[in-house]
């Protein structure tokens, strides 16, 4: 957990998006208002995308002729589907930590 995660825990939910300026965004509520269920519906697409990038990582290198550009832009996609999956993990984990019974989520398109 970032130390500015870890300052606002408390506060509510790290949210899969930032502000304006770049710093975190969090909610405070109970969990079933329409914030809360765009953010998970954000976060399974934040990782579906990352899931299907690996999948094109893997197979780009595996080609014999792959140039620079297409592995530093593969990197730099990588990267940030890498800080997103942070982020889901970090706001999970919180989430998890103050309330054992979250230890289930719903499967991706289900209403809660």
């Amino acid at each position: 957990m970032t130390d500015g995660a870890r300052e606002h825990a408390s506060a509510g939910r790290l949210l899969p998006w930032t502000g304006t300026d770049g710093r975190p965004c969090y909610l405070v509520g109970d969990g079933t208002g329409y914030v809360s269920r765009l953010a998970d519906e954000i976060e399974d697409v934040q990782l579906g995308m990352a899931d299907d990038l690996l999948g094109h990582a893997a197979e780009l290198l595996e080609e014999r002729r792959v140039t620079s550009a297409e592995v530093h832009y593969l990197a730099l996609r990588l990267t940030e589907c890498l800080r997103d999956v942070r982020r889901i993990a970090e706001s999970r984990g919180t989430r998890l930590a103050q309330n054992p019974r979250l230890n289930h989520r719903p499967p991706p398109g289900s209403r809660r």
